[in-house]
């Protein structure tokens, strides 16, 4: 069946894709220590992923680009959704050219049939969606293989997020409100869609937030370095990216 996204109406419910692909949140990565992150996320998708770039990726929310531009430098098959035209614009370039495809569509209905691309990614978009249990169906019905997505966890120093909110919004400005997960419930979600979790890697174990105060990307990579060799990321690291897969017994025609 044709991976061609079906027509939709432009009003969506679930729209905070729209901020994450605004200049003014690619601010917030700008900078040493912004791309000294964004590596890092890089570096672990890339590790979760099939090495075979032929594979067909759908980006559910990914105008922002973070994953998108990599994964068609790459060579994988990338296919972005974002619920408004203006999540087009991060990825223009990539899109006029030809290596990406953008669709405007229902973030928690696709406009794709089941099992259309081999991997489904979201990121940056499960802690904002009032829906995302919805959202984790639609990336679960998509996917033919596996999911990957990110989120904050409880099992972190993110717990004192909601007391720092103010904080943090005075030193970023454009902070919005977010979910907190425990790892248990998101794995269950996904178990009721018949995924299972195959790999769960924290990114930081110091909040983000810190680390774009501190302004120093060598402190906050020694930081980092040390804490991962104290086990702490490995335990408490948080935003976290899970890789779910397909269970065998479902997985009719997977790659």
């Amino acid at each position: 069946m044709s991976r061609e996204a079906q027509t939709v109406h432009p009003a969506f419910p679930e729209t905070a894709d729209i901020a994450t692909a605004s200049e003014g949140y690619a601010a917030r990565f700008g900078g040493a220590v912004g791309a000294w992150m964004l590596a890092v996320q890089e570096r672990i998708v890339a590790e979760l992923l099939p090495a075979v770039t032929s594979v067909t990726v759908l980006d559910v929310g990914g105008g922002h680009g973070q994953l998108a531009v990599p994964l068609c430098r790459a060579g994988y098959d990338v296919t972005v959704v974002g619920s408004d035209e203006r999540c087009r614009e991060r990825i223009a370039e990539w899109v006029a050219a030809g290596r990406c495809r953008f669709v405007v569509g229902n973030l928690i209905a696709l406009p794709f049939p089941e099992r259309s691309f081999d991997v489904a990614l979201a990121f940056r978009l499960l802690p904002h969606c009032a829906a995302w249990p919805t959202l984790i169906a639609e990336l679960c019905r998509v996917a033919r293989c596996m999911v990957l997505v990110d989120y904050p966890t409880r099992e972190s120093l993110n717990v004192l997020a909601p007391t720092l909110f103010g904080a943090k919004r005075r030193l970023e400005g454009n902070t919005r409100r977010w979910r907190l997960f425990r790892h248990a419930e998101v794995a269950a979600e996904f178990r009721k869609h018949g995924y299972a979790c195959h790999a769960r890697q924290g990114q930081f174990f110091l909040p983000m937030v810190l680390h774009r105060v501190l302004h120093c990307r060598p402190l906050s990579v020694r930081l980092e370095a040390l804490a991962t060799r104290l086990g702490l990321t490995a335990r408490w690291g948080s935003p976290v990216i899970v890789r779910m897969d397909r269970l065998p017994d479902q997985s009719a025609g997977a790659r």
